[in-house]
Order: structure tokens, then C-alpha cells, then sequence
């Protein structure tokens, strides 16, 4: 299979900021193993900003445009340092990409980052990808990482996306707020009833939201790309996401 994994900020990360090592070794191990069985696996990864407000140690994610983009340069090199190494204990090459709004909107520099990412599969290689925070103005120009994950997704062709977040996925209501909400397994439609319970944000140090996560799912299932949601803080999960098995909340294609 050919597999698009998004993580977000508030899954990588504490709310200090700070690196969630324990996890993201966990993560990286579990991918490597998937990758071992056979399958192609493309990363989409948040946290470039969040980490780089926990090593530039600012009190919160920042507001203004030239902090966001200082807090997303410094915390990128963190994000793929930590990714290299990580990913070289199991015997994988990553690769990083940087892409902006306009390398999805503009037709030939599309084709050039679909063939880019193609390649990368064929030589071995796991692609890194986020958008490109430290140049990107339009907050932040695709938006959110769901978002990109889904174009990611549809552009490459893949035949599952999962989306490992802080929550086990769609409720009822706001699990947060209401103790009888539950979680719905699996969803065949994105009814006008289903995107209404997307509700707020996402976390402090995040972009996205279930807004952010139910738009992903209406771009993948409407190319025939089923989705999941996961929670992401037990990487293993993933063995099961794979196999097809009932974790979280699936959107079928």
C-alpha cells in the first residue's frame, strides 16, 4: 500500500513546546517496521513552529507572521534532525520537502513535486513533507497540515490516508465537554450532519481542529482515498490502522 501519515503539533509535542522523544522514537520504529513489510509511506509532519517556540523558549505559540516564520525556521531543523537520526537507526533515508500553496496551485510545479515524491519512493527513500512555514505569508498558505496531507494524498495516488491526532476521533459531540459523547467508527458520507460536528480549534501549539480533519476527509473520499483518524499517542496503532482493523473513526472513500 501506498500510505500518506500525517502527525500534528499537539501529538509530537508537549504543550511546553518541547519534543515528545519517547513518542516520536515509537513513531519512527513503527514506520520503519510498516515500510520493512513492504509498504510506501510518506510522513506529513507538523511541529516546526511548535518546537521552535520551545527552543527559542517563547511563552506561546506566536501571533505575528515574522515570529511564526523564525519559531518554524529554527524548529524545522530541529523536526528533521531528529527525523534522520531516528530513521537511520532502522536502515531509512528520509527526505525532506518544503512545499507552499503555489507548488499545489501552479500545474508544472505540481507535476515537478509529484515526480519529485514518486522517485523518492522508487529509490527508498521516506519524503518528510510540510509546508514551508519560513516563506509562506497566507497563515499559513495552504492552512493546516490535515489539509495538506489530504492534497498530499491525492496527488501521489495514495490508497490510505490516517490522520494521527490528539483525540480517537469523530464524536458524537465534543468529547471534552460532554461526557455521553461517543466515538462513530466509521462514516460512508460527509452529510451536512457530520461536518457540523466539527466544532472548534485544535490545541495551543496546533492549526487544525476537526474542521481541519473532516475537510481532509471530504478531499481524499471524494477521489476515492479512504481516511483514517487516529490517536496518535501509541505510534503501534498504526499495525491495526493498516490491517484494516476498527481504530478510531474511518471515512470511507
Amino acid at each position: 500500500m501506498r500510505i500518506v501519515i500525517k502527525i500534528g503539533t499537539s501529538t509530537l509535542a508537549y504543550k511546553t513546546g518541547r519534543l515528545n522523544i519517547n513518542l516520536m522514537e515509537s513513531l519512527c520504529k513503527t514506520i520503519s517496521d510498516l515500510k520493512n513489510a513492504g509498504h510506501e509511506i510518506i510522513l506529513v509532519s507538523s511541529g516546526a513552529i511548535g518546537m521552535g517556540v520551545g527552543k527559542l523558549s517563547l511563552a506561546e505559540r506566536p501571533k505575528d507572521m515574522p515570529t511564526k516564520q523564525a519559531a518554524a525556521a529554527v524548529g524545522q531543523c530541529e523536526l528533521m534532525y531528529r527525523y534522520d537520526r531516528l530513521f537511520s537507526e532502522y536502515n531509512h533515508t528520509v527526505a525532506q520537502i518544503l512545499i507552499t500553496g503555489e507548488d499545489v496551485e501552479n500545474e508544472e510545479r505540481h507535476r515537478r513535486f509529484r515526480d519529485t515524491v514518486f522517485r523518492l519512493l522508487e529509490l527508498g527513500a521516506l519524503p518528510v513533507i510540510n509546508e514551508n512555514d519560513t516563506v509562506s505569508t497566507a497563515e499559513i498558505a495552504v492552512g493546516d497540515n490535515d489539509t495538506l496531507s489530504a492534497i498530499v494524498a491525492t496527488s501521489v495516488n495514495a490508497d490510505l490516508l490516517i490522520l494521527l491526532s490528539d483525540i480517537d476521533g469523530l464524536y458524537s459531540a465534543d468529547p471534552r465537554k460532554d461526557k455521553n459523547a461517543t466515538l462513530i467508527p466509521t462514516v460512508d458520507k460527509l452529510t451536512d450532519e457530520i461536518m457540523t460536528l466539527a466544532g472548534g480549534a485544535g490545541s495551543s501549539l496546533g492549526t487544525g481542529g476537526m474542521a481541519t480533519k473532516l475537510r481532509a476527509a471530504k478531499i481524499c473520499t471524494g477521489r476515492g482515498i479512504p481516511m483514517v483518524i487516529a490517536n496518535g499517542s501509541r505510534p503501534e496503532r498504526l499495525y491495526d490502522v493498516v490491517a484494516g482493523k476498527s481504530v478510531g473513526t474511518r471515512f470511507n472513500a
